[in-house]
């Protein structure tokens, strides 16, 4: 079999591993993850070969020594092999581990076995070449924001059952669907889940049926907000969007309209420079930012409507 496709092995500082996930996010990347060298963490990332040159490797290998230097951090050193398509889409599933976030949730790889006991919500994945694994800092974030939100529901919105009884959350940029899933185990009733890349929203059906959410609960469309005015009967409560901050500057005036006075929302995939713009960008469209989380270089804005 021919080989087709890329193995980076990257070689850094662990305060740089967030950075370089969300490099090889946004350089097409299929599939990244790490393990502990000594005192350093080797990152690796899958790509094909169809779509990457080895000059785009030499510019990649040059944005993440200047990432690193932007951070007063040491260079990280980029190494890259071929590799069968037969092998590359278990190879980095070897490197990915359970990873507990929060205080209640376990993010399991599907092809583990799930823990014996937990008291954790266990979410069962497999991303694919979706978004969202849970290695990244926004991610855990906003399922950290979900959690402390959706802890502090009025006990006259929890049913019998458990769940946030008509408690509705539009998942903007829904990757692999870690965030809808997310807010379904901590009792939200249903989640419309969008984004403009059909492998995300194959990935999100899946990641969905592999932890047994009925279809009536998470609702996966191809598309952006202007697909969620469609598809939401009315204003929802909720809404969660990890993607960049550019994308949620351009989107707010159009997710404002899918809100309602007491609507929430959770903001992330923003680095901290960024951090002013979306605000003001949010505040000027009629939402208050209550909270501003941060982890390394990427923060997450908890905001309301005003």
């Amino acid at each position: 079999m021919a080989n087709t496709w890329w193995e980076l092995q990257i070689l850094c500082e662990p305060d740089l591993e967030d950075s370089i996930f969300w490099r090889l996010e946004d350089f097409g990347c299929r599939g990244t993850a790490s393990e502990n060298k000594g005192n350093s963490s080797l990152v690796r990332a899958y790509l094909p070969t169809i779509q990457t040159q080895l000059l785009d490797l030499a510019a990649l290998s040059l944005w993440l020594r200047q990432d690193a230097l932007c951070v007063g951090l040491s260079s990280p050193s980029l190494q890259w092999q071929l590799i069968d398509e037969e092998d590359w889409a278990t190879s980095w599933k070897q490197y990915w581990h359970p990873q507990e976030i929060g205080d209640r949730f376990l993010i399991n790889p599907a092809w583990l076995p799930l823990p014996e006991t937990t008291e954790r919500l266990v979410i069962r994945l497999d991303p694919g070449v979706a978004f969202g694994t849970g290695n990244h800092a926004t991610t855990q974030l906003c399922l950290e924001s979900l959690e402390m939100r959706l802890s502090g529901v009025p006990q006259s919105f929890v049913g019998t059952s458990g769940k946030h009884e008509h408690l509705v959350i539009a998942d903007i940029g829904c990757g692999s669907g870690i965030l809808s899933i997310g807010a379904l185990l901590l009792g939200a009733e249903k989640v419309y889940a969008v984004d403009t890349d059909p492998l995300a929203v194959q990935s999100t059906i899946s990641n969905g049926a592999l932890n047994d959410i009925s279809p009536e609960r998470l609702l996966p469309a191809l598309g952006s907000v202007d697909v969620l005015t469609k598809l939401v009967e009315k204003p929802v409560d909720g809404i969660v969007c990890n993607i960049l901050a550019n994308v949620i500057i351009e989107l707010v005036p159009e997710m404002s309209a899918i809100a309602k006075p007491e609507t929430w929302a959770i903001f992330s995939g923003i680095l901290l420079e960024q951090s002013k713009a979306v605000a003001d960008a949010l505040e000027e469209n009629g939402w208050i930012v209550a909270t501003l989380w941060k982890r390394k270089e990427w923060c997450c804005l908890n905001v309301r409507r005003s």
